[in-house]
């Protein structure tokens, strides 16, 4: 049985303050849940200031993005091991704001995944269509060009380390929400994919979250789906109020 994994992706959102309101919160409501996995990723400002808040806790840290290097000439950038050294267990790769805003590409992706992973960070790597994929017919298409060319030199046991979060981009952030048919469809078509690509036995194994819009009273829906293991969580995230119901909902309580 895969377990549950619950993250919650804070985007550009909060100060230090904010934070750490949230994260006394989410401690206090959370602290009984031991049937998931559950993940904030604030903005790097708020990295170190987090990682001493959730020290013994259930609530694990993640960051937003990643470098592929190590360290280097490169401004504005953080290489897996300064988050590793902050305290990160999980690192989001290939948001579709990354590719939409700041040219991430499959390539990239590559790379900034073999880094987590070389740096013991648990990469949670997005994939999905936009709305004109979709209505175009394109959604298979674009998510196994993300998985297969973003993915492409993992081996299974590489594999078996990693996170695939679904995330259709017309639902982010829009009020809209595939159907919990719709994404259970994408979800499958991902797990025989990559046991296409690599083995079944891996593919029955590797966690496959869905993000796109997920609150308090879809989520229950959404994980009662047999290929959906969890939600990369946005704007629902940001209260602790309606993060803890998710969490708790996904858990069945």
């Amino acid at each position: 049985m895969r377990r549950p994994i619950i993250a919650g992706n804070w985007k550009m959102y909060k100060t230090i303050k904010e934070g750490q309101d949230l994260v006394n919160s989410l401690k206090r409501d959370l602290y009984d849940i031991s049937g998931a996995d559950i993940v904030v990723c604030p903005p790097y400002t708020l990295l170190s200031y987090i990682a001493d808040m959730l020290l013994s806790s259930n609530v694990m840290l993640g960051a937003q993005d990643v470098h592929w290097r190590d360290e280097g000439a490169y401004t504005g950038e953080v290489s897996a091991k300064m988050l590793k050294d902050v305290g990160c267990q999980y690192v989001i790769i290939g948001h579709s704001e990354r590719r939409q805003f700041f040219g991430e590409t499959n390539e990239t992706v590559r790379m900034k995944t073999r880094a987590a992973l070389l740096s013991d960070l648990t990469p949670i790597v997005c994939v999905g269509e936009s709305l004109i994929e979709r209505e175009s017919g394109k959604t298979f298409d674009v998510v196994k060009d993300h998985i297969q060319n973003g993915l492409s030199d993992l081996n299974k046991d590489e594999l078996l380390k990693i996170v695939i979060a679904y995330e259709p981009v017309w639902a982010i952030g829009t009020g809209k929400t595939a159907t919990p048919e719709q994404a259970e469809e994408v979800h499958a078509f991902i797990r025989k994919l990559l046991g296409d690509i690599w083995s079944k036995e891996a593919a029955d194994k590797v966690r496959i979250q869905y993000g796109g819009s997920v609150k308090p009273d879809n989520i229950a829906i959404l994980m009662a789906k047999d290929n959906i293991d969890g939600a990369l969580v946005g704007g629902a995230s940001l209260r602790a109020d309606s993060f803890t119901e998710i969490v708790k909902k996904a858990v069945g309580r």
